[in-house]
């Protein structure tokens, strides 16, 4: 059966490109580093032929055909017929990531009234959606993100990868979620008990580090780039020279607490007055637009633009970041809260150097849902 040419280029998201290694490979990982790059390379650019492959990886034909038949034997890849040619000889076969024959489950912790799940295509497709009440935290919190996932798992028809969860609050890479306020977790093990509970892998991040993901991977983003997420609060992620950064504390990019200005502002729920969330959260802004009258609501998000600029620009002058993107409604950022963020940050950085970093919304939807599905990818596959 010959396969169809125009069918493979939609899975395409561009260049292949994976987060960076942070070391060196060493003779003993080579194997890993080379399963990871012919799943990234065929993840990223469709179905090809073993001799492709070779060509686009720099590996020789005997290594891409040894690990192609150590991917069919385990059901991660697939031959997806010939390829129409009309020159001399046998026309190749193609390989392709087996897309349909694997699913993931992604988690979405941090709405406001509701904990949101999907069951996602190796594509980051959203194909099934359900949510639950958000409960009020603690085991009640626990017990309603289990129920969630194992509906969710009951719903597919094929294997799942695994599952991954965007957390609210501080998380340690291995997904204890150290610190969680709005859903009463401290030191909490959540990967750990639902990877038991489960019976599968189990990824746990902070819902902006796996925004931050589902941006580099499905979307346009630059490799060096901060996403702020807006919402119920305030956070960001981080990728620095394709390395997403998580920090010491593994608190980078929480940014929502930092004070914004000398001069005061509005009170935080932490506490203190003037911090970024209690200027830029949908929830403040809305109420604030609120209270003022029609013409003074552009006046209402300038100020929160110009807060979000004051808080960003050292951000983008330390790490030399090109891009921020931001995930939230967009009829509260678009427009003005972007313009007067972008005025900010260019008279708060040097002339002339910062000028063309870009400010912008993400077009993505089920942005923390899709990062959920990359943290899977990346685990099991190596693709990112």
């Amino acid at each position: 059966m010959n396969a169809d040419n125009g069918d493979s280029s939609r899975h395409r998201f561009g260049p292949a490109r994976r987060l960076r290694a942070q070391a060196k490979v060493l003779p003993e990982q080579a194997r890993g580093h080379n399963r990871a790059l012919v799943l990234q390379t065929l993840f990223h650019a469709g179905a090809m032929s073993r001799a492709d492959l070779s060509r686009e990886t720099g590996l020789t034909r005997v290594t891409i055909s040894d690990l192609i038949g150590e991917f069919i034997a385990d059901g991660i890849v697939v031959e997806k017929g010939i390829r129409s040619t009309t020159g001399p000889g046998k026309p190749p076969i193609l390989v392709d990531i087996d897309r349909d024959g694997h699913r993931i489950v992604g988690i979405d912790l941090s709405g406001p009234g509701a904990f949101e799940g999907a069951l996602l295509s190796l594509d980051g497709e959203v194909l099934e959606r359900r949510e639950v009440p958000r409960p009020s935290g603690g085991t009640a919190a626990y017990e309603a993100v289990r129920a969630l996932a194992e509906e969710l798992l009951s719903l597919s028809t094929v294997p799942v990868l695994g599952v991954g969860v965007g957390a609210p609050g501080i998380v340690r890479p291995d997904g204890l979620v150290l610190s969680s306020p709005n859903l009463d977790w401290n030191d909490f093990p959540l990967e750990r008990l639902l990877s038991a509970a489960l019976g599968l892998p189990v990824l746990v991040r902070n819902d902006a580090n796996a925004a931050v993901l589902a941006e580099y991977t499905f979307g346009q983003a630059r490799p060096d780039m901060l996403l702020v997420r807006i919402g119920r609060g305030v956070g960001a992620g981080l990728i620095s020279d394709s390395q997403p950064l998580v920090g010491s504390r593994y608190a980078a990019g929480e940014i929502g607490h930092v004070v914004v200005g000398t001069d005061g502002g509005p009170r935080c729920a932490c506490g203190k007055d003037g911090c970024l969330e209690a200027w830029l959260s949908a929830s403040h802004l809305r109420a604030r637009i609120a209270e003022v009258p029609e013409a003074d609501a552009d006046a209402v998000l300038a100020e929160a633009g110009t807060r979000l600029g004051v808080a960003i620009a050292p951000i983008v002058a330390a790490l030399d970041l090109s891009e921020i993107v931001l995930s939230g409604p967009a009829d509260l950022l678009d427009g003005t809260l972007i313009a007067a963020a972008t005025r900010t940050l260019t008279a708060r950085t040097l002339e002339g150097v910062f000028d063309d970093v870009v400010i912008r919304l993400t077009t993505q939807d089920d942005i923390v849902l899709r990062g959920a599905a990359v943290m899977v990818l990346s685990s099991q596959l190596g693709v990112s």
